[in-house]
């Protein structure tokens, strides 16, 4: 049985995200994602992003967490109501962490 991914997605960069309250956190995202992100700053539903590195290499980690995105979130239209921030298993904080390493942020 083959399993239906909900999105196709592919993930080619890395962005840190400042949310309302100042916090921030790193995603793997793509262009597509990072435009919707710039979308929430301009509603104030997050206070920044910025990219980090464009066009990250497609190494095992960012394959296995884009599998997982693809899998667990639907990339939102242009006009929604709220910016969803991709929640992750600890297993997948691992991921992104080692994706983090393998381009040398953070």
């Amino acid at each position: 049985m083959v399993k239906i991914m909900k999105n196709e997605e592919t993930l080619t960069l890395i962005e840190e995200i400042t949310r309302n309250d100042g916090t921030r956190y790193y995603e793997i995202s793509n262009v597509v994602q990072n435009g919707r992100a710039e979308l929430a700053v301009q509603r104030g539903m997050i206070k920044e992003v910025r990219i980090l590195q464009l066009n990250i290499p497609r190494s095992s980690s960012v394959i296995e967490y884009e599998k997982y995105v693809n899998e667990n979130f639907e990339m939102p239209s242009e006009d929604f109501t709220h910016f969803e921030e991709w929640s992750k298993t600890p297993h997948m904080q691992k991921v992104v962490k080692q994706v983090l390493r393998e381009n040398h942020i953070a």
